[in-house]
């Protein structure tokens, strides 16, 4: 990408912004962070009523840089800059974007790349686990920071739209609307164990070292390239794979042998290998924890009806009909334990052949139904 060449429905070059807190943090898990920082990026203009700001929760792998350039030299623009930006599905004409990576992550956020102050060395495998509900409570201190009480509308994908579910769980004050998109209301068995075996994987890494890594030359890259692979299986439909790769072979013949063969076995091997050059091994194990233990109806019962009884939010719940992963029967769970409660939600099926990973996609009808949500919300806010 070059200067001069950028789409007019981008939101160009941007550059993320770092938000402090001092205070201590107390987790979930009984640990605390004594201070932390998130690093997060905006787009758009906040209104003088601050009335018109989106959140938006990024999945396992995402972080804070959803849209734009962060120099004329880069190739991609941030991971949903296909729906985010000057008149497209989330218009930042419109509206104030307001994008954080969360903590735990390895994107700029404290995380186990963070020096720990009590050992001035990274903290690994030291830095405490976190939950969903941690990082909706860090949110909710950055909207402060922001000067933020309430968001229009709080977007999330995947464990993003746990993210949604959340924030209307413990501020349901804070937020007018939610879109919670390819979601769960928790993690299945089966992901469960998709999760552990990636954790094994890397774990497993001879280069591993219980997680103190950072000092030596040696990184865990085959453990974690391995649970990339894994993963990016389980974000794609079985129809998606096909049509794009079939059973085609590299050379157009068999070499009986071990090396890459197939064009998907060299295609996972590339986005394996690619992974492992922006993240981090210990974040991965931390993050795919994150997912298993999101459960709010846990704590009532165990039904998410209860758990959802605080809620005022209108939510928009969207689905993908290739998504096994996170299968539109999730979704329905949640809309009818939201209808359950007497809370006010819209669903939507979309058709896809791209699985998981739809959510990502440039799908016309996706992207339609995210405008016309998007206008009803601006049109009750007064927004031109």
């Amino acid at each position: 990408m070059q200067e001069g060449t950028r789409p007019v429905d981008n939101v160009g070059l941007v550059e993320p912004k770092t938000a402090h807190f001092s205070e201590s943090l107390a987790l979930a898990s009984g640990s605390e962070l004594h201070g932390f920082d998130i690093v997060y990026e905006t787009y758009g203009e906040l209104n003088k009523e601050r009335s018109n700001a989106i959140l938006i929760c990024h999945a396992l792998s995402g972080d804070h840089h959803v849209a734009g350039y962060h120099t004329p030299q880069d190739k991609k623009p941030g991971w949903w800059d296909n729906a985010i930006g000057p008149n497209k599905a989330i218009d930042t004409n419109r509206f104030f974007v307001v994008s954080p990576n969360n903590i735990g992550g390895c994107s700029g956020s404290t995380g186990p790349l963070t020096k720990n102050p009590e050992t001035n060395k990274p903290y690994g495998p030291d830095f405490p686990l976190v939950t969903v509900e941690d990082w909706v409570k860090t949110q909710a201190m950055l909207a402060d920071q922001l000067g933020i009480d309430v968001w229009a509308v709080i977007i999330g994908g995947s464990l993003g739209g746990m993210q949604c579910l959340e924030w209307s769980i413990a501020y349901p004050d804070r937020l007018k609307h939610t879109f919670v998109i390819a979601a769960a209301p928790k993690l299945s068995t089966q992901n469960i164990a998709f999760n552990e075996v990636a954790r094994q994987a890397i774990r497993s890494d001879q280069n591993f070292n219980e997680g103190h890594y950072y000092e030596t030359d040696d990184k865990p890259e085959l453990g974690l390239m391995l649970a990339r692979m894994l993963g990016h299986i389980t974000y794609l439909s079985d129809d998606a794979l096909d049509e794009k790769f079939g059973r085609e072979l590299r050379d157009g013949k068999l070499k009986f042998g071990y090396d890459a063969e197939f064009q998907i076995e060299s295609y996972l091997r590339h986005q394996g290998r690619s992974f492992v050059g922006r993240f981090d091994a210990n974040s991965y194990l931390l993050l795919t924890k994150v997912l298993d233990y999101f459960d709010p109806a846990s704590d009532a019962g165990g039904s998410l009806a209860k758990a959802m009884a605080p809620a005022t939010a209108e939510f928009l719940v969207i689905s993908f009909s290739s998504d096994w992963r996170f299968s539109p029967e999730r979704s329905q769970e949640i809309v009818s334990a939201l209808l359950d409660a007497d809370k006010s939600v819209s669903y939507i099926e979309i058709q896809s052949k791209q699985g998981h990973d739809s959510f990502l996609m440039p799908i016309p009808r996706y992207h339609q139904v995210l405008s016309t949500a998007l206008d009803r919300i601006a049109e009750g806010l007064g927004i031109s």
